[in-house]
């Protein structure tokens, strides 16, 4: 299927991958440079450790009783490296059903750790969903979002213990978990409260599968995002995702976006080598991998 890619990137703030002289790529289409096994590029490691059900807060649910918030933990194998940069994961199922070993999200995670990320897959507090949309409806997109805060929260406040880079933690996800990873890359001046208070919730980037900006706004200075879209998408549809980034250019801030003509919602399995190519690409310009720990 020929995929039709819609670029909306910011020239400035993505100078670093450009040559004199020549024209920018967007982030998702650059490849990392260097010979042989490179870091963050390439599966440089044959085996991933996974550590199951980590609390990393707790918060009340719709109906007022407390969920200890848990999470998994995917680490390369044998890795010596000091501060590495790390992604948290958020699975889909409209914020309603799913969990953290939601298939794409650990196949990511797995794919991810491979290349020497650390990967935490979360589970958030989940609501009756969003259809219609109710007030029910945004309490759930906003308990996600938080969630994910403290997750990111988690993940610096505990940078010693995991060897995280603080200042390379991205966020993505698929459906709810796309949502959910655009309104923490815009949302991170309202953390709520679900564990780990103190350490801020930016993240440097945000990787969305069939997601928008539901209920956050775009500032200057915000993370540069990536989204992979189905334009035949009826969960969520192609024309949310048009405004999130019409209000990403309008602030001035990178949001790339690889549309697939024809295909519908999460269409993973049939991209999945495109998805996680392009990932690798836009996260490695992104969070600035070059000059990463090695």
């Amino acid at each position: 299927m020929r995929v039709r890619h819609q670029r909306f990137a910011i020239v400035a703030a993505v100078a670093a991958v450009c040559v004199l002289g020549t024209a920018c790529k967007p982030l998702h289409e650059t490849t990392p440079a260097g010979s042989g096994q490179v870091r963050y590029r390439d599966p440089v490691f044959a085996r991933v450790f996974k550590t199951a059900d980590i609390t990393y807060g707790s918060a009340p649910k719709i109906d007022g009783t407390n969920q200890t918030l848990k999470l998994d933990l995917y680490q390369p194998t044998g890795d010596k490296a000091a501060k590495r940069p790390a992604i948290v994961w958020v699975h889909g199922g409209g914020f309603k059903n799913g969990d953290k070993t939601s298939g794409e999200i650990v196949d990511q995670a797995d794919a991810f750790a491979r290349r020497g990320f650390v990967n935490v897959s979360i589970d958030y507090r989940l609501s009756k969903g969003c259809a219609p949309f109710t007030d029910e409806c945004i309490q759930g997109i906003e308990m996600a979002y938080h969630d994910a805060q403290a997750a990111v929260r988690f993940l610096r406040a505990n940078a010693a213990a995991y060897r995280i880079d603080t200042t390379r933690i991205a966020v993505a996800g698929s459906s709810a978990g796309g949502i959910t990873a655009y309104n923490v890359a815009y949302g991170s001046e309202h953390p709520g409260s679900s564990g780990n208070p103190g350490p801020s919730s930016k993240v440097a980037a945000a990787v969305s599968l069939s997601g928008a900006s539901l209920t956050t706004t775009v500032n200057a200075g915000e993370p540069p995002t990536l989204d992979f879209h189905g334009d035949a998408d009826g969960v969520v549809p192609l024309t949310w995702n048009d405004a999130t980034l019409a209000e990403a250019r309008k602030a001035k801030v990178i949001a790339e976006r690889v549309v697939w003509k024809g295909d519908g919602h999460v269409p993973y399995g049939q991209h999945r080598t495109q998805i996680i190519i392009e990932t690798r690409n836009f996260l490695y310009a992104a969070m600035d991998l070059g000059n990463a720990a090695k």
